[in-house]
C-alpha cells in the first residue's frame, strides 16, 4: 500500500506501507514519474514490515534516471542502504541535493 500528500512545507511524501517488492517498486517509479521535475519529493520506507531486495533492483534505475529530481529517502536499514549504493544510487548526495534546493527556494 502506497500513500501520497503534499505537506505543508510543499514537498511531496510517499510513503510505503506493508510489503516493498517489485510491484512497489513500479508504483513509486511512476509515481515519481508523474510529479513535476521540480517537485520535491520524499520517499518513507519507514512502515515497510517486509522490503524484498528486488524492490532494490526495480526502483534504484529510476532514481538514477531522475538524479536532477529533488527526492529524499527515509525510513531505511543499513542493509536496504546498501543494497542501494550496489545498483549506484547515491542517498546521502540524494538527500544532500534535496536539502540544496530547499535552502535555495527559502
Amino acid at each position: 500500500m502506497m500513500q501520497m500528500t503534499r505537506m505543508a512545507t510543499g514537498e511531496v511524501l510517499i510513503q510505503v506501507e506493508g510489503t516493498f517488492d517489485a510491484l512497489a517498486a513500479r508504483d513509486v517509479r511512476a509515481r515519481l514519474r508523474a510529479l513535476p521535475r521540480d517537485a520535491r519529493v520524499v520517499v518513507d520506507f519507514g512502515r515497510v514490515r517486509e522490503f524484498l531486495d528486488l524492490g532494490v533492483a526495480v526502483v534504484a534505475p529510476g532514481l538514477l534516471e531522475d538524479q536532477d529530481r529533488r527526492v529524499s529517502v527515509r525510513g531505511l536499514r543499513q542493509h536496504q542502504r546498501r543494497l542501494f549504493r550496489y545498483f549506484g544510487v547515491d542517498l546521502d548526495g540524494l538527500q544532500a541535493t534535496a536539502r540544496d534546493v530547499a535552502d535555495e527556494t527559502c
